[in-house]
């Protein structure tokens, strides 16, 4: 028997801490490897335990949640980063995802939503809603207007449908629907997409997207 999904908990607040403890360990695919209550000792703490997914509270002593996913990011590539948030319009929260961010989640979040979360960024998938991912885009656009789009590498057409179907934040399912494919067809295009444009997850290739004006 795996153990399955290994959690690195990094909030500066014990008590919340202990609460996303207690309900991914009482899941049978999830163990928590450590904790850390400040950014500096996340990446430390990461560094030591290799974690598959770092929950990681943005505004922290030290070091807050944007340094510290970026750093993680560096230098655990495999590790994936999933911000608690308070609010949904975090300026923080956003800071976290250009840094490298595979999500984030409202830290009153329900105990499936939690779960689900890990899951997601542990397969590779963002966790984020069509809402929050118009919100990336257009965070992105206020702050760094482009005069022209950056290249990238060339994709076929339907790796390009696939592309801007995700930067719209379309789910798996929805992509299948809207382009008459199979799922498994979509994971498969996602899959060589991330790799050709070297992304870590999908939403990275959001931002990609944007600054390569397919989106915005």
């Amino acid at each position: 028997m795996t153990a399955g999904i290994r959690i690195l908990l990094v909030d500066d607040q014990q008590l919340i801490r202990l609460g996303y403890r207690l309900v991914l360990e009482a899941e049978p695919d999830m163990q928590v490897i450590g904790e850390a209550d400040d950014g500096a000792d996340g990446v430390r703490r990461a560094v030591e335990t290799q974690p598959d997914v770092v929950l990681m509270d943005v505004r922290m002593p030290v070091m807050d949640g944007i340094a510290a996913t970026a750093q993680i990011v560096a230098q655990v590539p495999t590790a994936r980063v999933l911000v608690l948030t308070t609010f949904d319009l975090d300026e923080y929260a956003f800071g976290a995802l250009e840094a490298g961010a595979s999500g984030f989640l409202l830290k009153d979040a329900t105990r499936d939503q939690l779960t689900s979360a890990v899951r997601a960024v542990h397969r590779g998938d963002a966790m984020l809603a069509p809402r929050a991912t118009r919100l990336l885009i257009d965070t992105f656009a206020a702050a760094s207007p482009r005069p022209a789009p950056d290249p990238l590498p060339p994709l076929t057409d339907r790796e390009h449908d696939v592309f801007a179907a995700v930067a719209r934040g379309l789910t798996n399912t929805e992509i299948a629907a809207e382009l008459y494919l199979s799922e498994s067809t979509v994971k498969t295009h996602v899959g060589r997409i991330l790799a050709k444009l070297g992304a870590r997850d999908r939403v990275q290739l959001v931002i990609l997207a944007h600054r390569a004006g397919i989106v915005g």
